[in-house]
């Protein structure tokens, strides 16, 4: 039983990360129904900038953070304005193609100017690098600092997205977006303003990541980002509670398979369990089933 609990303790740090990443992909996809491969290199530009901010700035862990998030969220917006803004009447795959080399160019652009080695982050402080058994389960200050950090940001953006106006325009323009613009709302800047809250929770993942497996490469933001994928289909893609759920079920799913000693096979699983939903239920544990005319 300690077991089992130790093993869902990690699986909830891990999972928290990948929620984090997989709202950002949801929601883009919600707005505009674009699969933004990009964002997984978002989040690992979201790690050199933390990693910039407390290796060389000296800055604390909580405005490393929170630069992060600011730099992720400028080059979100960047990003929407300049590769995808002039495409918005484009076919899908022309989209989807630029997504693929935006991610190409934010990764060796990247290794261009940090190199390809991997990079270490500083050592933490103290009141982050303790840990506390309850029991016989192990739980660190970090992985309790990374799932409350989690929680704060995933109940910000719902506050956002349920309560503000520009959360309304968000569900607005997701819905029907000629409909919206007829009521007055910009759509283009709701467009921005959703990469820009999906672009901070990257970014805030990627310093998460950071200080967790204590390791960044510009690379690293592949398999992240597929798996932060799989998690936003596997919820129910365009769903928020869906990305949630999903994000927290693929990081579950990791770590058990590793603790049972299938560690070479854990991506695998994950993957297979995407496929194994999507045969019984093709829109996601929480999606609907919407008929569309052809």
């Amino acid at each position: 039983m300690d077991q089992v609990l130790q093993q869902l303790i990690n699986g909830l740090s891990l999972g928290s990360i990948y929620a984090l990443i997989a709202l950002g992909y949801t929601m883009v996809y919600g707005i505009i129904q674009l699969i933004n491969f990009a964002h997984g290199d978002v989040y690992m530009v979201g790690a050199y900038v933390g990693y910039v901010c407390m290796a060389h700035l000296h800055l604390d862990f909580f405005i490393s953070l929170i630069v992060a998030m600011a730099a992720c969220v400028a080059l979100g917006v960047i990003i929407e304005r300049v590769a995808y803004k002039p495409l918005r009447n484009s076919t899908r795959i022309a989209v989807l193609i630029t997504a693929i080399g935006v991610s190409l160019l934010l990764e060796y652009t990247m290794m261009y100017f940090a190199g390809a080695a991997v990079r270490t982050y500083p050592a933490l402080p103290a009141f982050m690098s303790g840990s506390y058994n309850f029991g016989g389960v192990t739980v660190t200050a970090l992985q309790l600092i990374i799932i409350a950090i989690s929680v704060i940001l995933m109940i910000a953006l719902q506050f956002i997205v349920r309560r503000t106006r520009l959360g309304k325009a968000m569900r607005a323009v997701s819905q029907d977006r000629d409909a919206a613009r007829l009521m007055g709302i910009s759509v283009d800047n709701t467009i921005s303003f959703t990469f820009a809250l999906g672009s901070a929770l990257a970014g805030a993942a990627g310093v998460l990541v950071g200080v967790y497996y204590n390791s960044i490469n510009p690379l690293m933001g592949i398999l992240p980002g597929l798996k932060a994928f799989v998690a936003a289909v596997l919820g129910g893609i365009g769903l928020i509670p869906g990305a949630l759920i999903g994000g927290y079920l693929i990081g579950t799913t990791e770590v058990i398979v590793s603790g049972v000693g299938f560690s070479t096979y854990r991506d695998a699983a994950v993957f297979a369990i995407l496929i194994i939903v999507l045969i019984v239920k093709p829109s996601g544990l929480l999606g609907k089933n919407v008929r569309e005319k052809v």
